[in-house]
């Protein structure tokens, strides 16, 4: 097969790396719009649907459910608590661990935030069906993507022969 036959399989838009992202930055765009009246942040956002699903847990639980590693999570909630939404607190029996929950406030906060997930799906045009196959599709692709960077070695190797 000659060069000019080949698809040019640099071309930025058959990249499926930069279409996941085009999308990302596009639903950055949307979600900035309907949080303002939130006053949360995209990320705070994301911790606080976490917290209204699962209550008090290690900032180190929280981190692995919104895969940040905690040099990015600590600032996060550290701004969360200065708006009184969160509260944070070393354990008594391991120092090193720190608890985060919600305050009163953080969990009044949910009822105002109820309704985004449908201004945010409204946003998407896709359909409720479609939506849920996406979803799929990227659930499986992560888990993909995850086993493949557990495959290398910590130098960064592949493993095997």
């Amino acid at each position: 097969m000659s060069h000019q036959s080949r698809p040019d399989l640099l071309r930025l838009d058959l990249q499926l790396c930069f279409t996941l992202h085009a999308a990302s930055r596009a639903f950055g765009g949307v979600y900035r719009r309907v949080l303002r009246e939130t006053e949360l942040t995209y990320p705070q956002y994301l911790a606080m649907m976490v917290l209204w699903e699962h209550g008090e847990m290690p900032v180190k639980k929280l981190g692995e459910y919104l895969r940040l590693d905690s040099g990015t999570l600590s600032p996060l909630l550290k701004r969360m608590q200065t708006a009184g939404l969160v509260q944070r607190e070393r354990s008594a029996h391991d120092e090193r661990s720190v608890t985060v929950r919600l305050t009163a406030e953080g969990e009044a906060l949910r009822e105002k935030a109820q309704d985004i997930p449908l201004k945010v799906g409204e946003a998407s045009g896709l359909d409720t069906e479609e939506m849920v196959d996406l979803r799929s599709r990227l659930q499986r692709l992560t888990a993909a993507l995850d086993a493949a960077l557990a495959d290398e070695t910590p130098d960064g190797n592949d493993e095997g022969p």
